[in-house]
């Protein structure tokens, strides 16, 4: 049972393959896509022009839409491959924002902590938020 709880969820869900997803085509007209965690293996296959499922196939059309494509990179640390795949990405527009979070706020708890990646990514996203602000306080 446990295993179907994501059938509670308030939003409609996607299996791997199904291509028949709104965002699996450019005429979708979604503007950012955000792949949280984003796993080498996935940048990887972004990189290369792989679609062989639906999360690649999105990003290949945001790419080729020249619209938003946010990957959160969770490895560390980087070899050679990784890199150049971050380039390549980067290149085709994409935006590479490693799970790196930063102190600046001086955060107190491990959810303060957390909260300085998140916040970054809405950041890129566009997505107002009350993150920190340097040089405000």
């Amino acid at each position: 049972m446990l295993d179907e709880e994501w059938k509670n969820f308030s939003f409609h869900y996607f299996e791997s393959y199904d291509f028949s997803a709104p965002f699996a085509s450019g005429s979708g007209q979604y503007d950012t896509m955000i792949i949280v965690p984003c796993s080498m293996g996935t940048l990887g296959r972004i990189a290369g022009g792989i679609s062989n499922d639906l999360i690649t196939r999105a990003a290949d059309v945001v790419l080729k839409e020249k619209r938003k494509l946010i990957c959160v990179v969770r490895e560390t640390p980087y070899n050679l491959i990784h890199i150049r795949n971050m380039e390549t990405i980067t290149l085709a527009g994409g935006i590479i924002c490693p799970a790196t979070p930063s102190f600046y706020s001086k955060p107190q708890t491990i959810e303060e902590v957390a909260a300085t990646v998140t916040d970054r990514v809405l950041d890129l996203a566009g997505i107002e938020n009350d993150s920190f602000r340097w040089g405000k306080k």
